[in-house]
C-alpha cells in the first residue's frame, strides 16, 4: 500500500485494532461489550413476537406427520 506521498506505507488499520494495538483482530472488551448492547437490543423485540400462530401449526403438522411417517416404518420392517 502506498501513503499519499506515493511511498510504501502500512495498511490501514481498524478502529477495533487500533484499539486493542494489535492486528490479531480480536475486540477490545469495552467494543465486544457495545456490540453485545447493541444486538440484544435489537433482537430484544423479534424474540418477544413470538412465533406466529401459522408456523407453530405447521410445526405441529410436521411433527404429526413425522410421528405417522416413522410409525410405518416401523409397521413394515420384518
Amino acid at each position: 500500500m502506498k501513503s499519499k506521498e506515493g511511498k510504501p506505507g502500512l495498511p490501514m488499520r481498524s478502529e477495533a485494532t487500533r484499539s486493542t494495538g494489535g492486528s490479531s483482530g480480536a475486540l477490545d472488551k469495552e467494543t465486544q461489550t457495545k456490540i453485545g448492547q447493541q444486538l440484544r437490543a435489537m433482537y430484544d423485540d423479534v424474540v418477544r413476537q413470538g412465533v406466529p400462530d401459522r408456523f407453530s401449526d405447521l410445526l405441529k403438522r410436521l411433527e404429526r406427520g413425522e410421528t405417522a411417517e416413522r410409525a410405518d416404518e416401523e409397521e413394515s420392517k420384518p
